[in-house]
């Protein structure tokens, strides 16, 4: 039997609970091709999966919500082997596992081919983070207008300021952290707000009398409702993070949603034509458009180790693991 080095989560707690495993080879089965796995891009969701705060998880399980490589044994004859592609979510790492591990075997649904020239750890760097913040700015519809992004030293919250950069308008990012505002800067942001616990609100009124047009919130429950709040009256606010957790408490929508703004969400599973999407992402990276903001790239073996670096909040950008 083939084996292969898998990062399994035992049971909920800690970083130390990621083991590294000799485990078996999946065996394809119709509907589902195994990937040979280059890169996985980390996810928050993953540390808070790992805590035990998913309940339909079970453990043990290979952790991963997203991965790219290339494609070792297929059942579709749309993605030979061979073929270069990336998956994201999907119930991956959480209802079977995912891209802690040298191989995956993955639905054939959730296989994206790209093309591309990139370096494994750049291309892995995108699928979830570039996704999400391109679906998420598309929930404020075509005009740019002004745009906050609470959460700006995520790898979602730097990705959307480089596209937003691209669009037009006007980006204000918000850090807790001093050491973070060039990162945001050289993303694209031109306003860098240190949210270190005054009221927001003065740095974002002193900016834009009448509040932005649009609020990106990914740091969620707990700024969900200051941002509804601070965006004009009329504006859009999308929750497309939970850096913060996933429930917001004692939420009354007809109390905090102040009468004609808007409050709406995003994640990656809806999106439409990710493919293509992917495809056009990856083409704006090689044509030096976009530029990834990787922080670090871990071995599996360090896998603990970049769970440690992830839940101490030391990363301004994305954070990649490779086998």
């Amino acid at each position: 039997m083939k084996t292969m080095r898998a990062a399994v989560c035992v049971r909920p707690g800690g970083p130390d609970v990621l083991e590294i495993r000799e485990v078996p080879i999946p065996a394809v089965r119709p509907g589902w091709s195994l990937v040979r796995v280059r890169g996985a891009g980390l996810n928050r969701s993953e540390l808070r999966t790992r805590q035990g705060h998913s309940p339909a998880v079970r453990f043990p399980r290979v952790l991963g919500i997203e991965c790219v490589g290339t494609v070792a044994a297929s059942t579709d004859p749309r993605i030979p082997e061979g073929t270069t592609v990336a998956a994201v979510m999907g119930e991956m790492g959480r209802a079977f596992d995912g891209g802690y591990a040298e191989y995956a075997l993955l639905p054939n649904t959730l296989l994206m081919p790209v093309t591309t020239t990139l370096p494994w750890e750049t291309l892995a760097a995108l699928p979830e983070t570039y996704l999400t913040a391109h679906g998420a700015l598309d929930t404020f519809g075509p005009e740019p207008g002004r745009l906050l992004i609470r959460g700006g030293t995520s790898s979602v919250g730097l990705a959307a300021a480089a596209i937003a950069a691209g669009r037009g308008g006007e980006t204000a990012a918000t850090t807790r952290r001093p050491g973070k505002i060039d990162a945001v800067k050289h993303a694209g942001a031109h306003h860098v707000l240190l949210d270190d616990g005054r009221p927001l609100a003065e740095q974002v009124h002193a900016l834009w009398p009448d509040g932005p047009d649009h609020v990106l919130d990914l740091v969620g429950a707990d700024t969900a409702v200051d941002s509804l709040r601070l965006v004009r009256r009329g504006g859009t606010v999308c929750v497309a993070g939970s850096l913060s957790g996933w429930l917001v408490p004692d939420f009354e929508p007809i109390a905090k949603i102040p009468s004609g703004t808007k409050l709406t969400a995003f994640h990656s599973e809806t999106v439409e034509g990710a493919a293509a999407l992917l495809q056009r992402i990856v083409g704006e990276v090689e044509a030096g458009s976009y530029r990834p903001n990787i922080d670090r790239v871990f071995p599996l073996a360090d896998i603990a180790a970049a769970h440690r670096y992830m839940e101490d909040d030391r990363a301004a950008g994305k954070l990649v693991v490779v086998p």
